[in-house]
């Protein structure tokens, strides 16, 4: 299995997770910007995986978050999700 992610801890799991679940996990990548509070992961996958990590009324990406959360020190990034083009 293989993600790209640049080797943040948090990047790190966000990609995991989302490789695990989606279903081209090649198309999937990880970004971030910012810093400390204002920090943000950008998880681009597939347009049509975009739905499995979303799930039912957000609850996976919910879990998602907590996940990636749990796994750093300090304030959580805050996880956005967009579709390859």
């Amino acid at each position: 299995m293989s993600h790209q992610a640049n080797g943040t801890r948090d990047e790190e799991v966000l990609a995991f997770v989302v490789t695990s679940l989606v279903d081209n996990p090649a198309s999937v990548r990880v970004s971030s910007q910012g810093s400390g509070p204002e920090r943000t992961l950008t998880v681009t996958v597939a347009d049509s995986d975009r739905g499995l990590i979303v799930g039912r009324q957000g609850r996976t990406i919910r879990a998602i978050e907590t996940i990636v959360a749990a796994s750093v020190d300090g304030p959580p990034p805050v996880i956005e999700v967009t579709s390859a083009e």
